[in-house]
């Protein structure tokens, strides 16, 4: 069973300075995280109902929710963890992990 890590970031105040630092810092970053088996980026994502749209969805996937902990504990996921901070500070995010459900019939 799979494991991801989900990070929902709003509409940052100036677009184009987060996606060069998203693009040319934090992605090289994330991408050295042990065990990562995917990386997946969204853009402009509309709602169904109700709020705003997400700037970008990032969606992050690991073999299992121990391999995903083990990744952020390393001192390459504690380099990612520190500087989504900076992102933080750029555009509003939330994040979450979990493991995907079985399909119910």
């Amino acid at each position: 069973m799979t494991a991801r890590f989900m990070v929902l970031y709003g509409t940052p105040a100036d677009p184009a300075a987060f996606d060069r630092y998203y693009r040319d810092v934090h992605l090289p970053l994330a991408h050295q995280l042990p065990g990562l088996r995917s990386y997946t980026v969204a853009r402009d994502a509309s709602p169904v109902r109700g709020s705003d749209p997400y700037y970008i969805i990032a969606e992050l996937e690991w073999d299992s929710m121990e391999d995903l902990r083990a990744a952020f504990a390393s001192p390459e996921g504690q380099s990612a963890s520190a500087d989504a901070a900076r992102l933080a500070e750029m555009a509003p995010m939330h994040s979450m992990i979990f493991t995907p459900a079985e399909t119910l019939a």
